[in-house]
C-alpha cells in the first residue's frame, strides 16, 4: 500500500529551514527575496528576524604606488565586516479555492564594511611618513590623472590629511514590498500561477579612506533614499498526498534613478581643473533580476526534504557615481571611466536540508549550503568569494496555529583579493569565517 504524507502532518517542520537560509551571499544579496510563505496553505503570516555577524580580515598592501599593481602583504586589517540584521514579514490568505493574495516584506540587498585601525584604508593621521616609495623616476602618463605619480603624491597626502583618522566605510540598505496574486488551475488545482508588483527602496553611503585608494582617497558619496518598481512571476506545483511543493519565481531588475552627493577631493587636480570637487547630482542603478528554485517532498510522515537553487546576475550589475567616473577618465587608456563597483561572475546558490518531526509539536531541521560568490577578484569594500555552510533549526507549536522558529548557520567564506576598479589589488583576505541566527514567529490557519 502506498504511503501518503499529508501536508497538514509536516506542518510543524515546513518553517524550519527558512529561518537563516540563503542569507548572506555574493555581491549584495542579503535575504534571498524568500516567497515560501505565499505558497503555505491556508491562511498563514509570518515575522522573521535574522542578525549576521561575520569575521572578515586580512592585509592590506604595503605598494602605494598607483602606477604599481603588484601585492606586497603590508598591516592586519582587522575584521572589517559589520554585524548586520534584517527583517523579513509575509501574509498570504485564500480568496476562494482559485485564488489567493499575499504581500511580502524583505529587505534584499546590503552591505555593511568598515576599516579600522592601522592600515592602508584608514586615512593616517601622518600619511608623508606612510606613503611609501612613490615612482621617483619620470613616470608614463597616470592611467587616472594623465599626469605622473610623482605629482599626485603632495595631492594624495593633502587629501589624507583633510580625513585623517577616518575610516573606509560602505553601508547599503534597500526594502522590498510585493504584493502576489496566484491562480490555481487544473481539476486538483495542483498548478498555481501568482505575479505582482515590486515596490524597492535603496540607499548607500560610502568612505574610500586611506593610500589603499591613491587619488581617490577621500572620496564619499551618499545616496539619497529612491523608491522604483519592478514586478513577480511564478508558477508552482504541489502534490499533497506526499507534501511535495516545487516553486520556480523570476523576479525583474528594477531602475532606480537617484540623487547622489559626491565629495572628491582630487577630482579638480585630476580633471585639470574641468571637475569640481563636489557635486550634486542624478545616478542610474539597475538592481539584479534573479530566478529562485523551491522544492519540497515528503520522505515519510514524519520527515521533509528541500531544496533551494537561486541566481542571480551579479556580472551585469555596477555603480557608476558621475563625479567618481569623470575623475577616471583618460581619453586613451579609458575613454568610458570606471565604476566604482562591479562583479566578474553571476552567483549561483544552493542549500539542502532535511527536516524531522520529534514530537507532535516538535520538529528539528538541518541544512548545508553552497553559494559560488561573484568572482574573485572583488571588491575591496566587500572581500568574499561565495561560502559553503552549515545549519540547524527547530519549530515548536505553542498552539496548532502558533509556532516560534529558531535556527543558525554557521558559514566558511572563500578566501578573494580586494581589488580597486584600476586592477590594482589592495587586499588579501583568507581564512574567514561567520555565523547567521533566524528567529521566526509563524501562523498558519485553515
Amino acid at each position: 500500500m502506498r504511503a501518503t504524507f499529508h501536508l497538514k502532518t509536516l506542518t510543524v517542520a515546513i518553517a524550519t529551514l527558512s529561518i537563516a537560509s540563503i542569507t548572506n551571499a555574493a555581491g549584495l544579496d542579503r535575504s534571498g527575496q524568500d516567497v515560501t510563505a505565499f505558497l503555505q496553505d491556508g491562511t498563514y503570516a509570518e515575522a522573521v528576524y535574522t542578525y549576521i555577524d561575520a569575521d572578515v580580515s586580512g592585509y592590506d598592501s604595503s605598494n602605494n604606488d598607483p602606477l604599481n599593481n603588484r601585492y606586497e602583504r603590508g598591516n592586519k586589517t582587522g575584521d572589517i565586516a559589520e554585524s548586520y540584521d534584517f527583517f523579513r514579514y509575509g501574509v498570504k490568505t485564500d480568496i476562494n479555492d482559485t485564488f489567493s493574495i499575499g504581500v511580502l516584506y524583505d529587505e534584499p540587498f546590503g552591505a555593511a564594511a568598515e576599516y579600522k585601525g592601522d592600515n592602508n584604508f584608514v586615512a593616517n593621521t601622518n600619511p608623508a611618513d606612510s606613503a611609501g616609495e612613490f615612482a621617483n623616476d619620470p613616470a608614463p602618463n597616470d592611467p587616472i590623472s594623465g599626469g605622473t605619480t610623482a605629482a599626485l603624491k603632495p595631492a594624495i597626502i593633502g587629501a589624507e590629511n583633510s580625513t585623517a583618522g577616518e575610516n573606509t566605510k560602505v553601508e547599503v540598505r534597500s526594502e522590498n514590498l510585493t504584493a502576489i496574486l496566484g491562480m490555481k488551475l487544473g481539476a486538483d488545482k495542483n498548478f498555481q500561477i501568482y505575479g505582482g508588483p515590486v515596490a524597492q527602496r535603496v540607499k548607500s553611503d560610502v568612505k574610500l579612506r586611506g593610500l589603499a585608494y591613491g587619488p581617490a582617497t577621500s572620496y564619499t558619496s551618499h545616496i539619497s533614499p529612491d523608491q522604483d518598481y519592478g514586478w513577480l512571476a511564478g508558477i508552482s506545483y504541489s502534490k499533497p498526498e506526499i507534501a511535495l511543493k516545487a516553486a520556480l519565481t523570476y523576479r525583474s531588475e528594477i531602475d532606480h534613478s537617484m540623487n547622489i552627493y559626491e565629495s572628491y577631493p582630487l577630482a579638480p587636480t585630476l580633471s585639470g581643473g574641468a571637475l569640481p570637487s563636489t557635486q550634486v547630482t542624478n545616478m542610474e542603478i539597475t538592481t539584479p533580476k534573479s530566478v529562485n528554485l523551491d522544492f519540497q517532498t515528503g520522505i515519510n510522515p514524519t520527515m521533509l526534504a528541500t531544496a533551494k537553487v537561486r541566481w542571480v546576475p551579479w556580472s551585469d550589475f555596477s555603480i557608476t557615481p558621475p563625479l567618481y567616473n569623470a575623475a577616471s577618465k583618460n581619453p586613451v587608456s579609458r575613454p568610458d571611466g570606471l565604476n566604482l563597483v562591479d562583479y566578474e561572475d553571476d552567483q549561483w546558490q544552493v542549500e539542502l536540508g532535511l527536516a524531522k518531526r520529534i514530537a507532535p509539536a516538535l520538529a528539528v531541521s538541518g541544512t548545508v549550503g553552497w553559494d559560488s560568490g561573484a568572482g574573485d577578484v572583488t571588491t575591496s569594500l566587500g572581500p568574499i568569494d561565495g561560502y559553503y555552510s552549515v545549519g540547524l533549526g527547530a519549530k515548536y507549536n505553542v498552539t496548532p496555529e502558533w509556532a516560534v522558529s529558531a535556527g543558525g548557520k554557521y558559514l566558511w567564506f572563500g578566501d578573494a583579493k580586494g581589488q580597486l576598479p584600476t586592477g590594482k589589488i589592495v587586499g588579501d583576505f583568507q581564512d574567514n569565517d561567520g555565523y547567521i541566527l533566524g528567529v521566526k514567529l509563524s501562523y498558519q490557519g485553515e
